[in-house]
C-alpha cells in the first residue's frame, strides 16, 4: 500500500509547502512588532524603561545608595500635533533608589480637541533596564481641549541594581526623552 503523501504529485507538495512557509512568514511579520515590544519592555533593550509597582519602588527606596545620578528631560512634539510640550525643569539630581517626580506641561495650541500619545526612551540604553516608572502620562492617550494646558506627572526611580551592572554602573547622567504623536482619527463613518 502506498501512503497518501506518496500518491500526491511532488509539485503539489512543493506548492503546499511554499504556501505554508509564506503564511508562516506573514504571521511572523504581524507578530514581530508586539514580540519586539515585549522583549524591549522586559529587558530594557534600546533604552526602553521599566514599569514598576509601588512595592518595587519601596524596595528600591530601602536600598538607596547615596550615589547620585543626574536625569535630563527631553520633550518633542511630532509634526501634525499642534501642542507645546516641555518639562517643568530640564534636569534633576537624585539618589539611586530614591523616588522622584517630574511634571511635564502640554498645551493644545489649536482650536479643536486633539488626542496625543507619547513614546519614550532612555539614553544611554544600558540605563533603560534600571530606569523605572511608577506613574506616567505615557501609559495612556491624552486629550487636550482647545487652548487647554495640562500638567502631567512622571513618577520614577533609578533601580540600585544599576550599580551592580558592569554596563551601567558608571553612568552619571540619564536622559529621559518623550515624543508626543497625534493619535490617528477613526475613519469617517465608523
Amino acid at each position: 500500500m502506498t501512503s497518501l503523501a506518496q500518491r500526491i504529485d511532488p509539485r503539489i507538495r512543493t506548492a503546499f509547502s511554499a504556501a505554508a512557509l509564506a503564511a508562516g512568514m506573514v504571521g511572523l511579520g504581524f507578530a514581530s512588532v508586539p514580540l519586539y515590544d515585549l522583549f524591549c519592555r522586559v529587558t530594557g533593550f534600546g533604552g526602553t524603561t521599566m514599569k514598576a509597582t509601588e512595592a518595587q519602588a519601596n524596595t528600591a527606596a530601602a536600598q538607596q545608595t547615596g550615589r547620585v545620578v543626574s536625569v535630563r528631560f527631553d520633550s518633542n512634539v511630532r509634526n501634525g500635533l499642534p501642542w507645546s510640550f516641555r518639562p517643568e525643569r530640564p534636569r534633576e539630581t537624585l539618589s539611586v533608589g530614591a523616588r522622584d517626580m517630574m511634571i511635564f506641561i502640554a498645551k493644545n495650541e489649536s482650536s479643536v480637541p486633539v488626542t496625543g500619545t507619547a513614546t519614550f526612551n532612555v539614553t544611554p540604553s544600558a540605563a533603560g533596564r534600571h530606569f523605572s516608572k511608577i506613574q506616567c502620562f505615557c501609559f495612556t492617550e491624552q486629550t487636550l481641549q482647545p487652548g487647554q494646558e495640562m500638567r502631567m506627572p512622571v513618577v520614577y526611580f533609578v533601580n540600585p541594581a544599576m550599580l551592580d551592572d558592569p554596563n551601567a554602573r558608571d553612568i552619571q547622567e540619564i536622559t529621559l526623552s518623550y515624543t508626543f504623536f497625534p493619535v490617528d482619527e477613526a475613519p469617517a463613518g465608523s
